[in-house]
């Protein structure tokens, strides 16, 4: 099977992992998990490296679960703790779509940029699923009322309103690469030691969430997925229709 994650490390710094998946929409399957994982220790463990700028390939950073052949629950929360936990910055560059867990992922990074086009939505609860396990990601950064009403309702949002209710560090509606210039500069200047110790303080709060309520989420997740509700919406998904509960 070709690589479904493909790095890039750079002379200045800044490597580069991008999601190489596009006919599933860079969706969670087990075989993307794993190698992102994979990824990112061997990024840790470069000294090069001051910071990974993660992206993607195709008009979809991540489509969320692959509906098809999802990965484990159990791993994708141990990716979005390596995420968290990694001893140097990940930043997101988006220039697409972002769905579902695709949302967890881009919650756990530590810093959030996209480019004109981009849209977002929580799309769970109208497949029969939770949010379970991105909650601990994004609630953690999200706007309470704004959050309350795009898990609950799955409705698209765009990018100014992702920066908004603090989903997104920055958004532009011209070429990411040049908005993420001086963000990616500022982090090429800093030193290993303080943006470990400067990221173990930031992302405190969501690694606080991961630990005291991973186990239980991704039970939640995991019996969600089984569910009659959950194979009658993901079914529905596929034959392009309203599912039975629909009124």
């Amino acid at each position: 099977m070709a690589p479904l994650v493909h790095a890039a490390p750079t002379a200045t710094g800044i490597t580069t992992l991008a999601l190489d998946s596009p006919a599933n929409r860079n969706a969670l399957s087990a075989h993307l998990v794993a190698e992102l994982r994979e990824a990112l220790a061997q990024a840790a463990a470069d000294p090069r490296t001051r910071a990974v700028l993660l992206t993607h390939t195709g008009n979809t950073f991540c489509a969320g679960a692959d509906l098809k052949s999802p990965c484990d629950p159990a791993d994708f929360l141990a990716l979005l703790r390596e995420v968290t936990a990694l001893p140097k910055p990940v930043v997101a560059r988006v220039t697409g779509h972002v769905r579902a867990g695709g949302l967890g992922l881009l919650g756990a990074c530590d810093i959030a940029a996209a480019g004109p086009g981009s849209s977002y939505a929580f799309t769970e609860t109208h497949l029969g699923l939770a949010p379970a396990v991105i909650s601990m990601t994004v609630l953690p950064r999200l706007d309470p009322r704004a959050a309350s009403r795009y898990l609950l309702t799955a409705e698209p949002f765009d990018a100014a309103e992702a920066a908004r209710i603090g989903l997104l560090t920055l958004h532009t509606a011209e070429d990411v690469d040049t908005a993420l210039a001086p963000v990616l500069d500022g982090l090429r200047r800093a030193s290993p030691q303080a943006l470990a110790e400067t990221k173990t303080m930031v992302a405190a709060g969501v690694r606080e969430a991961l630990d005291r309520d991973g186990a239980r989420l991704t039970e939640l997740s995991a019996r969600l997925f089984a569910s009659a509700e959950a194979r009658e919406g993901i079914t529905a998904r596929f034959e392009r229709r309203d599912p039975s509960w629909v009124r």
